[in-house]
């Protein structure tokens, strides 16, 4: 047991999280799924192959109860004895123009986005530097490297999880940490539909961009390629990742762009 890897990934009910848990756990790995709903994650589990579902573990938690976290920690590790990679998958978007979004909107993302990913990290963390390896998958967005409208309180969480977490890949180099920043772009899930609006209810619609989108199993698939290939940083998507290189070289012609752009 001790030689099979232990995956643990958040957001594991639907979307990237599903499809990289189903991905992971047909590759044999020993495989967490943490969400907020207990049904669906026992839907998830029972869809992996045999030998893993008998190994997989479902651990319920909420991102924005961070002092629940570090229990659910030490619950993990009680269970599985050890992990080797974290894939932060969990997280929330937004729908609305900054002047029609209630402050408390911005707040609520910030919790589950940021400050929940980071609280979970925090509380494994020593358990990575004790083992001196470890590897944090953090699933944020193309938005966390550029933004668009409509998404102000989102863009903003994504691009506090890359300074974040580009810090912590400095600070514990030398204790074998590796980061894993994952960037998808339109990838076919309900984020949109899920997405708080203005004053804090869902859009419940399906973005036509985000219909459009790669499904969430080839994101998976690609994702975990460059995990397993030590990648520092991964854009997957279709032509929207092009975004990332011409907010690098020609800055103003993407925010002319972004501007005319479709988004959602």
């Amino acid at each position: 047991m001790e030689g099979r890897q232990v995956v643990w990934i958040t957001g594991a009910s639907s979307g990237i999280g599903k499809a990289a848990a189903a991905a992971w756990a047909a590759r044999g790995a020993r495989v967490v799924v943490s969400a907020r709903n207990r049904a669906a994650l026992d839907h998830v589990v029972a869809g992996f192959p045999a030998q893993a579902r008998d190994q997989a573990h479902v651990e319920v938690l909420d991102l924005a109860d961070g002092p629940s976290l570090p229990a659910a920690v030490q619950r993990v590790l009680a269970q599985m004895g050890h992990v080797d990679v974290m894939v932060h998958c969990g997280g929330i978007s937004q729908r609305s123009r900054a002047i029609e979004t209630s402050i408390d909107v911005d707040r609520a993302v910030m919790e589950v986005d940021y400050f929940g990913t980071v609280a979970l990290t925090k509380a494994l963390l020593p358990h990575f530097v004790e083992r001196k390896t470890g590897h944090f998958v953090v699933v944020t967005s193309l938005m966390g490297l550029f933004s668009s409208p409509l998404r102000s309180g989102y863009c903003g969480a994504k691009h506090a999880l890359h300074g974040f977490f580009e810090a912590l890949r400095a600070e514990h180099h030398a204790d074998g940490l590796q980061v894993t920043l994952v960037c998808p772009g339109f990838i076919r899930t309900d984020i949109s539909r899920n997405a708080m609006v203005g004053d804090g209810s869902r859009q419940g619609t399906m973005d036509v961009k985000t219909g459009d989108g790669l499904p969430p199993e080839v994101c998976a698939e690609r994702m975990i390629r460059a995990v397993e290939r030590g990648r520092a940083v991964v854009l997957i998507g279709r032509s929207e990742v092009l975004g990332a290189y011409v907010h690098r070289f020609f800055p103003g012609l993407l925010r002319r762009m972004i501007r005319r752009a479709a988004v959602t």
